[in-house]
């Protein structure tokens, strides 16, 4: 329920090369860290995505976006939307919407949480985020945009 709308799924990934100063997942920065994502672990992932009353998926980490991550979590994401289309796709990830706007995989994504956290912008009532930097970016609604440069909110700041 802290990882986007509703009840989820969460996937968390290993690799991160941002290193923010005191993250909160640490553990994660090492792209060989962490356990295989096996067909075991995808089948469990989409039983749990079959239920009526979970709202989606998000892809946490490290950062699903780090070079060590991207293919596999846009091969997960694209069938994740063929197989449950009304589930909606959570991101997170340290890099910022300007990197990846023009970036086909956020056409799988509803919601991108960009840029790193900085523990100097913590805030604990913000929405969805950790640090003020950071945005809860409504992708859909910003590609629809004819100007993609600036990003569609998804929601407020705070609780």
């Amino acid at each position: 329920m802290l990882n986007g709308d509703g009840l989820r799924v969460v996937l968390w990934v290993a690799g991160c090369s941002h290193c923010c100063k005191d993250c909160q997942n640490p553990i994660t920065w090492d792209p060989n860290g962490g356990l295989l994502f096996d067909d075991a672990a995808k089948e469990e992932l989409f039983h749990q995505l079959e239920k009526p009353y979970i709202s989606g998926i998000t892809f946490s980490g490290g950062d699903p976006l780090h070079e060590a991550n991207r293919y596999g979590v846009k091969q997960l994401m694209t069938e994740i939307r063929e197989k449950y289309p009304d589930k909606t796709i959570w991101l997170y990830t340290g890099d910022v919407w300007d990197n990846l706007k023009d970036d086909p995989i956020v056409e799988q994504i509803d919601v991108l949480v960009d840029g790193e956290f900085m523990c100097d912008l913590r805030d604990p009532k913000l929405l969805w985020k950790g640090s003020s930097n950071q945005r809860v970016i409504d992708v859909q609604a910003t590609l629809a945009k004819e100007d993609k440069s600036e990003p569609v909110l998804h929601c407020g700041d705070y609780y």
